[in-house]
């Protein structure tokens, strides 16, 4: 199902017909492989560079698509999210570490990363998540001491997707001795670098062909040309950085619940009980009934947000509204799938029982439900 509206114009539509070009030839028969093997391949990064589906925000002089409208990131949203290819981790590059490289970088770095990351040849990963530290970004321990001309990094990371297959990595550290929001840096530490190392790849319930790892950083010399915007300046980029990050979520949440849903319709509508097809019982009506129009609902409201972020204008209070809601629908809607899907519900070779699994992680990453919901308290009870 087709965004409605006139959210999208001709060119989102046809971009929106290059990617499930590329999903149907490069994605999905090779899915089933990746979640056995637990990461994807390297080369189906440089085929999405190939096809201008990286760097969509990146100038052109570096490869990218020049473009700031946020519009074309959720039809690539929509339609991985459509196709159930979590694995192939686009938008956390796009959408999430992108935007840290072409707003921070300077002219140097630029001109060392950025033809790499919309070519596909280097892939990213930002590195916040600690094993003390999880939404609490005050609580990070990792330390980055100045010797001149490098820090010396160290910490642990956890909970890193893209962790094992990412050639850059951006890193939250601490560069003063001082505790909460003030004294945090971000640095690039690349593949290769000595005392950088990779932990187990982590096995989660979902995701499976989406590498998630843990990092490890002990005695890490990262040279200061590796130093993204300004030293002990990195807090205010990451509170800047989440609105897209959280609207990104809620677009895919969105987009996948709508899909189960469509699915699901089509299931009742042919599965046979009690002497007729499940549709025609009130109560499986009644179910489609709800979903429909709380989809529906969120739809105008996403769309707004969409809207509003491609011309500047999402705050992160709406961003968090948009994030804790659509997630929660989407857990809702795909839990209601499931149970009309029966017994074949529960059986891994049905769509419904992958999302079950893959989408129970939307209402954690990027921020809690709980935190958005303080988020939102808060800045209606200051």
């Amino acid at each position: 199902m087709t965004s409605g509206g006139s959210l999208y114009g001709p060119d989102h539509e046809a971009f929106r017909e290059t990617v499930r070009t590329f999903l149907a030839k490069e994605v999905v028969p090779h899915h089933e492989r990746w979640e056995k093997d637990g990461v994807v391949d390297r080369e189906v990064w440089r085929s999405a560079g190939r096809q201008g589906l990286l760097g969509l925000a990146v100038d052109e002089e570096y490869g990218g698509g020049g473009t700031g409208d946020f519009r074309y990131s959720a039809v690539l949203i929509e339609e991985f999210a459509r196709a159930g290819a979590s694995g192939l981790a686009l938008s956390l590059h796009n959408d999430i570490v992108g935007p840290y490289l072409t707003r921070l970088a300077n002219d140097e770095q630029k001109r060392r990363w950025l033809p790499g990351f919309t070519s596909g040849d280097l892939i990213t990963a930002i590195a916040m998540t600690e094993p003390g530290a999880g939404s609490d970004l005050q609580g990070i321990r990792a330390t980055a001491t100045d010797q001149g001309d490098h820090y010396v990094l160290n910490g642990t990371k956890t909970f890193i997707s893209n962790g094992i297959l990412a050639d850059l990595v951006i890193v939250v550290a601490r560069t003063t001795p001082e505790g909460g929001a003030h004294g945090l840096s971000l640095l690039v530490v690349e593949r290769g670098m000595e005392g950088f190392e990779r932990g187990r790849n982590l096995d989660k319930i979902g995701q499976k062909a989406q590498d998630t790892a843990e990092l490890f950083f002990q005695d890490v010399r990262v040279p200061k040309e590796n130093l993204l915007g300004e030293e002990n300046g990195a807090f205010a980029s990451l509170m800047g950085n989440l609105a897209q990050e959280r609207l990104a979520i809620a677009v895919g949440a969105l987009a996948a619940a709508e899909d189960l849903l469509d699915i699901t319709t089509r299931y009742v509508k042919e599965r046979e009980a009690f002497g007729g097809p499940l549709a025609r019982l009130q109560h499986i009506r009644f179910e489609i009934a709800e979903m429909a129009t709380e989809n529906a609902v969120t739809r105008a409201f996403l769309d707004r947000c969409v809207a509003e972020h491609s011309a500047g204008e999402l705050d992160a209070v709406r961003a968090s509204m948009a994030k804790w809601w659509a997630t929660e629908l989407n857990k809702r809607v795909v839990d209601r799938c499931l149970q009309l899907h029966g017994g074949y519900g529960y059986m891994s070779e049905y769509r419904v029982a992958r999302a079950f699994l893959d989408s129970r992680i939307q209402t954690i990453y990027g921020g809690t439900t709980e935190i958005m919901k303080e988020i939102i308290g808060r800045s209606f009870l200051r």
